[in-house]
């Protein structure tokens, strides 16, 4: 899920427990939104696997999870299908999945122009009436989370690198981190309806996860107080739809013939494209139990 350019740092979570625990409170955020059994699912930047794994075992029997990632960075590699990309392009064909997960990704892909593209790859591998979960670190949260420098985000662009290599933790700073109205406007010109989960996504990160006391506090506190805090939250959460027609400036994407739902040489179930070799586009099959 990289722009291309210079090799993109790698920034996986291989820490098994919080992966665990992060996989619980997107379950508990989507469980509500539709339900998960027998769902076909897309992890975005699949990391580890823990993730991917564990929705495999929530859509079993009849569903199926794939993953994909510009690196093969998993401890989990069971359950789910794994595909090698190379850029923000989804080797999927249109409107396949029922769910996507993009946890920590679209500041990872490039600048804006990338990560609308990465929004309008979401939209377009999304079934009418599918759903996706996004999170991503907020540009104005006072605690930059990949390099743990204050404010690092708020820099200027071109500052950003000089600051993390002053300070000793790393060579480059390769993210592009964005604020709650800069998110919202790339949804909506991506054609995506994109609801607030932010305090829900607060309220489960205390219930589920390890958190210092006073997240534990914020938590706990009205939502009128949460809904002032949004612009400063360290990450938002939003679940995405499709809008309505008109409401993107995305060009069309056409469907390459004969690939659709039974149809083409493959059927109702043919596997991942090799993307390095082939510019198709594949149509998710039944996971086999194993990547």
């Amino acid at each position: 899920m990289a722009a291309e350019g210079p090799p993109r740092a790698g920034y996986e979570s291989l820490d098994v427990s919080s992966r665990e625990k992060k996989a619980e409170k997107i379950k508990a955020i989507l469980s509500r939104e539709r339900e998960l059994s027998g769902a076909s699912v897309l992890e975005i930047g699949v990391g580890s696997g823990i993730i991917a794994a564990r929705f495999a075992e929530l859509v079993r029997p009849l569903g199926a999870v794939w993953g994909v990632d510009i690196r093969d960075s998993r401890l989990v590699k069971e359950g789910f299908q794994f595909v090698l990309t190379e850029s923000a392009s989804l080797p999927f064909e249109d409107e396949f999945f029922d769910i996507v997960l993009s946890n920590h990704v679209i500041e990872h892909v490039g600048g804006r122009a990338d990560q609308l593209s990465h929004l309008r790859e979401i939209g377009r591998v999304l079934k009418a009436d599918g759903v996706a979960y996004l999170a991503t670190p907020n540009r104005w949260t006072l605690l930059e989370p990949h390099f743990r420098l204050p404010l690092l985000s708020w820099l200027p662009a071109k500052a950003r690198t000089p600051y993390v290599r002053l300070a000793r933790r790393g060579k480059r700073y390769d993210c592009d981190p964005l604020s709650r109205a800069e998110l919202l406007d790339l949804c909506l010109r991506a054609g995506l309806d994109a609801g607030e989960r932010t305090v829900e996504a607060i309220r489960l990160t205390a219930e589920i996860e390890d958190v210092p006391r006073v997240v534990g506090r914020l938590a706990e506190a009205p939502g009128i107080v949460h809904r002032a805090l949004l612009p400063l939250v360290p990450t938002f959460n939003l679940v995405l739809r499709r809008g309505r027609a008109g409401t993107s400036d995305r060009r069309p994407v056409s469907r390459r013939s004969g690939a659709g739902p039974g149809g083409g040489a493959h059927g109702d179930r043919p596997g991942p494209v090799d993307t390095a070799k082939s510019r198709g586009r594949a149509s998710p099959g039944r996971s086999s139990g194993s990547s």
